[in-house]
């Protein structure tokens, strides 16, 4: 066996995967899946055939035009990391149809039984495949290397619907036959059931699989965006006036990094379970509903998961040893257009957060510093394990290099021809470099790439951001340590990112006495700027603000051991 990559048992002698077409039926009760799996090759392939699985069953094997059973043999040892691969001995063949079910411990699929739901009346299920996790739902080459189309259909129960990364095609009555085995015809058609078609028509890493089932509304906020959430007005009318900016942000990004190839750019705000601030999921964003901040600032991660639309999702890093080439490009890009929409200074906080994360990576990494490098060796490495912001911040400051040594506007004629000619293409860090090279010549006589690129910690010529906002924020938490404290008037206009920044650069170690008046001071502006001195409403919305206006404090509460 030969891999493609640290975290797949793809083998480079076999054919890559060029679509898929799955079928699912949801079986809420069990919080299962049974799930046909119809993977297509580009020609037809003689020999083994290797497939990444994690915690699935798989009942049969079998060629689709004879429906005859395949040869095949899952591996008897599971890796900790990479799960178990399924191998098929094929014959001149360029389908295969795989029939299985999932676990209930399926690593991708997180299951809310309906007193977990706003509503509490239904069950809610959605996905999280990054970074390699969609092995846990359908066996596949589970590499970004392997970039393909799919459809798919969810048979769902009816008084649910289904969201996908993928254009909706239909809600219709389930029909005989279209499960591919699946699971019983007369279960799949039983009364009760609908399903939901789907189509990516443009080939994707299999990280970017995702769907959500539940009970689901939406509002429409632009001419290529509705936001959906659970059905409760007031989570949606929060995101949709949350959000109400996005298609301006898609018109900064086009202007700046080309064409938007994905059509629509929809949002979905998950449950609070979602384990992340956003996932850039194309076509449909998965969203925490912490981002709903009542005051617009939470459209700054939904400019990070749009800039994925380009960089990430449109060029993806072809193992996650090239992770930077996704975060790091996204950050620039995340930057550029929070910059043009909300100014210059907001985008300097961005900037001035991300720098205090990175130099506080660095500390977390000291007894292990491959991790700081943006050309990692993850060999034997669970990708979760060590999800940092080195990728993201590190590789931002690589390129805001780059933009400084060359100046912007050549920077951003490169930007675009770099996604123009890699659009729709997995690379490594080596094919950037050798792009670079050529479309700047003489560059490595002024910035040290090999440093950059494989060299450990903060190179020398990285930069702390430069703004009278930023500059004021971190010389006030500077004053802390003297006993001074914000005045009312230096923070009245003061929004989350603000107090991030504060707060993540005041020491390590204080009084606590200290930060409870800060928190007092904290509480006293924000009940009289947002609450109006009303007492604590237990709505959604008021619930969702909470969670905004406190959540610095808790973050700072934690990383210093304080209750």
């Amino acid at each position: 066996m030969a891999p493609v990559d640290p975290h797949s048992y793809t083998d480079s002698t076999h054919p890559l995967t060029n679509h898929i077409a799955l079928t699912f039926y949801f079986d809420f009760p069990s919080s299962t899946i049974f799930t046909s799996t119809l993977i297509s090759l580009p020609a037809p392939h003689s020999g083994p055939f290797t497939l990444d699985t994690r915690s699935l069953s798989i009942s049969s094997v079998l060629d689709p035009t004879t429906h005859k059973p395949l040869p095949f043999t899952l591996a008897a040892a599971i890796d900790p990391i990479l799960g178990q691969y399924v191998t098929i001995t094929l014959s001149n063949q360029s389908q295969v149809l795989i029939l299985s079910k999932t676990a209930t411990s399926s690593s991708a699929l997180q299951w809310l039984s309906p007193p977990q739901t706003c509503n509490k009346s239904f069950p809610f299920v959605y996905t999280q495949c990054q970074s390699i996790h969609a092995r846990s739902i359908f066996p596949c080459q589970d590499t970004p290397a392997a970039r393909v189309r799919y459809t798919a259909k969810l048979n769902v129960p009816l008084h649910l619907s289904a969201v996908m990364a993928a254009k909706h095609v239909d809600r219709k009555d389930p029909v005989a036959g279209e499960s591919l085995g699946a699971c019983e015809d007369s279960v799949w058609c039983e009364e009760g059931r609908v399903v939901e078609e789907f189509v990516m028509e443009q080939p994707v890493p299999p990280y970017l699989f995702a769907f959500a089932v539940g009970e689901l509304g939406f509002r429409e906020v632009g001419p290529r965006t509705r936001v959906y959430a659970e059905a409760v007005p007031n989570i949606l009318d929060a995101a949709s006036k949350e959000f109400a900016g996005t298609e301006e942000m898609i018109r900064v990004g086009e202007r700046l990094f080309g064409p938007y190839d994905w059509e629509r750019f929809d949002l979905l705000v998950l449950p609070p379970s979602f384990p992340y601030g956003g996932m850039e999921n194309p076509r449909m964003v998965f969203l925490t509903p912490t981002v709903i901040k009542g005051d617009a600032t939470g459209a700054q991660v939904v400019a990070h998961e749009l800039a994925h639309s380009w960089t990430g999702n449109l060029i993806t890093n072809k193992t996650n040893d090239h992770f930077w080439l996704n975060e790091g490009f996204t950050t620039y890009a995340e930057r550029r257009i929070v910059e043009a929409v909300q100014g210059e200074d907001r985008a300097a906080l961005n900037i001035g957060i991300g720098w205090r994360g990175l130099v506080e990576e660095m500390d977390r990494f000291k007894d292990n510093m491959e991790f700081t490098k943006l050309k990692t060796n993850q060999e034997g490495v669970d990708p979760d394990d060590i999800y940092s912001q080195v990728p993201y911040e590190k590789g931002f400051q690589f390129l805001w290099r780059i933009e400084r040594q060359i100046g912007r506007p050549a920077f951003d004629v490169f930007l675009k021809k770099y996604i123009a000619t890699f659009k729709f293409q997995s690379i490594d860090t080596d094919t950037f470099i050798d792009f670079l090279k050529a479309n700047i010549p003489g560059i490595e006589e002024h910035i040290d790439l090999e440093l950059w690129v494989e060299g450990t910690g903060i190179p020398p010529d990285a930069m702390e951001p430069v703004s009278n906002i930023y500059s004021k924020i971190v010389s006030l938490a500077n004053e802390f340590q003297l006993g001074r404290m914000p005045k009312e008037d230096e923070v009245a206009d003061w929004h989350g990112q603000e107090w991030e920044l504060y707060l993540e650069n005041l020491p390590k170690s204080v009084e606590a006495s200290q930060v409870l008046s800060c928190l007092l001071n904290y509480c006293i502006i924000n009940y009289w700027d947002n609450l109006y001195f009303t007492l604590p409403s237990p709505s959604v919305e008021n619930s969702l603000r909470y969670t905004s206006l406190f959540r610095p404090f808790f973050f700072f509460f934690l990383n210093h051991g304080l209750s």
